[in-house]
């Protein structure tokens, strides 16, 4: 099956919306906005500073942008802790490619009995996400040995942006690119 970027409400990345200030001239008390995350749906309170302004217009907001750490998962909402191996492929053209990921020993399966079944491959950042539901598991004497993921970027957009992706990761995860 083709690979599928989608934004997912989890897993989006954290952006506010605020809610026009409201000042009082002259008052000592601090002004309050209500920001609003499409991450979790809950309404945060933000204190500003208590200086006193003369005047806000009603037209002004703010904008709050949170960097999420890039991750990989498996299972909706639990990061996977080991680090893959990654294997890139470009057509010579350059409209498509494919991403190879192997983890050897994934956590996942540690978590597994718990939390459910594997349900796809996520690759998340403050960009959004992007998902496969290519992935295939290696069982060595009846234990989970290995899990390969594949993603297929079928248009230079989606390489580009796949590319973003593995920058945030491996600056996050101290990997480093090898051509062969």
């Amino acid at each position: 099956m083709a690979a599928v970027m989608k934004a997912l409400a989890f897993a989006s990345p954290i952006s506010a919306r605020a809610q026009p200030r409201r000042c009082s001239a002259g008052s000592g008390a601090p002004s309050q906005q209500s920001l609003h995350s499409s991450f979790s749906g809950v309404s945060l309170q933000c204190r500003l500073a208590s200086r006193p302004r003369p005047c806000c217009p009603r037209s002004s907001s703010v904008q709050v942008v949170m960097m999420a750490k890039p991750s990989i998962q498996f299972i909706q909402g639990t990061d996977e802790q080991t680090i893959p191996d990654v294997r890139l492929t470009k057509s010579r053209d350059g409209t498509n490619g494919v991403a190879i990921f192997t983890f050897d020993q994934p956590s996942v399966f540690d978590s597994s009995a718990e939390l459910g079944d594997i349900t796809g491959f996520y690759m998340i950042d403050e960009e959004g996400v992007l998902q496969s539901v290519d992935v295939s598991a290696k069982f060595v004497n009846g234990k989970p040995a290995r899990v390969e993921a594949k993603y297929v970027m079928r248009t230079p957009r989606e390489w580009d942006r796949f590319m973003r992706f593995m920058e945030r990761y491996s600056q996050a995860n101290g990997l480093q690119f090898v051509k062969n």
